[in-house]
């Protein structure tokens, strides 16, 4: 800890190194007494093998715990059915829109960003941590990886891909691996005439998102919107609308591969390019497939392609029907122990690079900017 830092986070923990040594630099503060006593596990797989079900019913298995999601809507949706297992007293919602927090909760339901890791709990999941590879979000999944540990049991939940950054960040890791439910084949393309009922449409900006959706109320009668410029009751409502069967068709941004339950048949791509952040860039195939994932729930097969004229090619389409794609190597990291005794010793640590070659320090977030 240094001078001037707020105090430790209790769940924060130093992750031994593949050989075996505590890297301080690059796992920031915490207690290695709780790394020692929990239990780690990385439930790696493809979309649809139910991999954020089992954290939640894991974590109802403990009297306390936390899991983290990669979005408001889904810690929403994860909420609403926490809620009605246990409780509204029981358990608190945590998003960047979002807090609802009773006197005493037991469950912590947060975006991976508002966790508040520094309040103990049994057991604690991260959800979707092949993000860690982001560019923008990265440093937040890496921080989790190497620091959020519950004190009896940790998951960390996400892509194949992430096998051997696992192996080498959190080696204490037992790996399962659980098979994808259903089948996923290409299909298409299709025109807007033609697309199956129960369909997504995928574009990635606001303005095209809305495009499609007038275009497909012109042609097939409507379609729900989901983006996340939407207040969080407008998104409920439109994911409501969507589930209840009262427009066919769901227009959404690349957010909903991250893990939203939605009973969608078939994925159309709108575009295969998309701005990051900082550049406009085609899609990698690791993210076509994450997107395509969401058609075919539970034991129902889904399908996936694009809409006319685009097309999709055909390396891309054989390695999101298999599955197969290739493996992450470097994720993003920033320094969370970090010197607040002044501004320039604050800009020293953010700006303190990483001890393992395989993690990346952050470019300049918008945070640092300000600064």
């Amino acid at each position: 800890m240094r001078a001037g830092s707020p105090a430790a986070p209790f769940c924060s923990a130093s992750v031994s190194s593949a050989s075996g040594n505590p890297s301080s630099t690059d796992s920031g503060p915490g207690t290695r007494g709780v790394a020692d006593r929990t239990s780690i596990v990385a439930l790696l797989g493809p979309t649809n093998t139910g991999k954020t079900h089992r954290a939640v019913e894991r974590m109802l298995d403990h009297d306390s715990g936390m899991i983290g999601l990669p979005l408001r809507l889904l810690a929403r949706e994860i909420y609403d059915r926490v809620t009605a297992r246990v409780g509204e007293r029981d358990v608190a919602l945590v998003t960047g829109e979002e807090k609802r927090v009773p006197a005493a909760p037991r469950y912590w339901i947060c975006t991976v960003e508002s966790m508040p890791v520094d309040r103990p709990v049994d057991f604690m999941a991260v959800d979707e941590v092949q993000l860690a590879a982001h560019p923008q979000r990265g440093h937040i999944f890496t921080d989790r990886l190497l620091n959020a540990r519950g004190r009896r049991e940790t998951w960390f939940m996400g892509a194949d891909t992430m096998r051997g950054v696992m192996a080498e960040l959190v080696p204490t890791a037992t790996v399962q691996r659980h098979p994808r439910l259903s089948e996923l084949k290409a299909a298409g393309p299709f025109g807007l005439g033609a697309i199956p009922p129960r369909s997504a449409l995928i574009a990635f900006s606001a303005t095209e998102v809305y495009q499609l959706a007038e275009r497909l109320r012109r042609r097939r009668g409507g379609a729900a919107v989901v983006l996340g410029a939407l207040s969080p009751r407008a998104r409920n409502a439109q994911v409501a609308m969507y589930q209840a069967g009262e427009v066919d068709f769901l227009v959404a941004t690349d957010a909903v591969g991250m893990g939203l339950n939605m009973d969608v048949g078939h994925v159309a791509f709108g575009a295969l390019r998309k701005f990051d952040g900082y550049r406009t860039r085609s899609l990698a195939p690791a993210e076509i497939g994450q997107i395509a994932g969401r058609a075919g729930r539970y034991t129902h097969d889904g399908t996936f392609g694009t809409l006319n004229p685009l097309r999709m090619p055909a390396d891309i389409l054989f390695a999101v029907e298999t599955h197969r794609f290739a493996p992450v190597r470097r994720v993003i990291w920033r320094n969370s122990d970090l010197d607040t005794s002044d501004l320039d010793a604050l800009l020293a640590s953010l700006s303190e690079r990483p001890r393992r070659r395989i993690l990346v320090l952050q470019e300049r977030a918008s945070d640092e900017a300000v600064l």
